[in-house]
């Protein structure tokens, strides 16, 4: 296993132990309150929770976000995702595919992914800070033919890359450069946070330089600040302990950037989501989809089986916040009065 490799088995295990996550108070979301309905004047079975995202039609608003590639133990993840998702109507986005673009093992990020999920969004993913190190077209190009994506992720990890040992730490002249992917690339690209936000500037020069999705990835979730330090030294853990709550809350990133952004633009909340109230708590928000990672992790390490029955109960989560606001669709939970 080289070091990569190790790196990635080593995030696996620290997140899935729950050792990476931070307070579900970080999200925001717990203050926002929806003013209860107890006349909706609406069935239950009516409800439409129903989207259109790439050129697809999702059974709800949620999607399983990035995880990681490159292992063995990814490959089985991965795999156990692409079937659950497939099963339930949901998009996928994979964890970064360096490895496999590299030729060091595709961590089941290959065509047995499509094959596995031949029905829904994929979006692939690769660090942004590797088009400072050779990365361009042409790798960001194999990246969507091996996973026949729908679009592709590049995402944004300044505080973990400033603490992970020999981290990638020279973010200059990153804009122009996803500026000239956006515009080559056949296929929509997006930009996530892994953890600690996108404020609404960002996201503004984002969009403006070509990028239609943005994943806001907030505070609340997993902490990329806290896994590093988990695999360093008590040096490293002293120096990364104040940034484990660095950054903007997912609520708070998601509002700002909604705001902000202009039609066509797909907005992602990601970061913390818990469960289908904060599913329908996103969607109040502004964003499209809502993503879920490290909640849906320990399901999808035991199983595609697993996973859909975790995810099959968010869906069913955001159902009742939507009967019990009188929203027989998205587009009416969007304007659902808050308390």
């Amino acid at each position: 296993m080289n070091e990569i490799e190790k790196r990635k088995s080593e995030h696996l295990s620290i997140v899935g132990s729950g050792l990476g996550r931070q307070s579900s108070l970080a999200t925001g979301f717990d203050a926002i309150r929806f003013l209860h309905n107890a006349l909706p004047e609406m069935a239950y079975d009516a409800i439409d929770t129903r989207t259109d995202f790439l050129g697809r039609t999702l059974s709800a608003p949620l999607m399983v976000s990035a995880m990681t590639g490159g292992t063995l133990e990814a490959e089985r993840i991965n795999f156990a995702i692409a079937e659950a998702c497939d099963e339930l109507g949901l998009a996928l986005a994979v964890g970064s595919q360096r490895i496999a673009i590299e030729g060091r093992g595709a961590g089941g990020l290959g065509a047995g992914l499509r094959a596995r999920a031949p029905h829904v969004p994929i979006l692939g993913n690769l660090g942004a800070v590797q088009l400072r190190r050779g990365m361009g077209l042409s790798e960001a190009q194999r990246a969507v033919d091996m996973l026949e994506a729908d679009a592709l992720m590049l995402h944004l990890n300044p505080l973990q890359e400033a603490i992970q040992p020999g981290g990638d730490r020279d973010f200059s002249d990153l804009l122009p450069r996803i500026e000239t992917l956006a515009r080559s690339l056949p296929v929509p690209l997006g930009v996530k946070e892994v953890g600690a936000g996108l404020s609404a500037d960002v996201g503004r020069r984002l969009v403006n330089s070509g990028v239609t999705i943005l994943d806001v990835a907030g505070v609340g979730g997993t902490s990329w600040a806290r896994v590093e330090a988990e695999r360093g030294d008590e040096r490293l853990r002293r120096i990364a302990a104040p940034f484990f709550d660095w950054g903007i809350p997912t609520a708070e990133a998601v509002a700002a950037m909604a705001s902000q952004i202009r039609p066509g633009v797909a907005l992602i909340a990601s970061g913390g989501i818990r469960h289908g109230l904060d599913v329908a708590r996103s969607i109040r928000l502004g964003a499209d989809l809502a993503g879920q990672a490290g909640g849906a992790l320990t399901a999808a390490q035991d199983g595609a089986e697993a996973l859909a029955a975790h995810l099959s109960e968010v869906v069913e989560q955001l159902r009742i916040a939507m009967f019990c606001t009188g929203s027989c669709d998205l587009a009416e939970l969007r304007r659902a009065p808050l308390a």
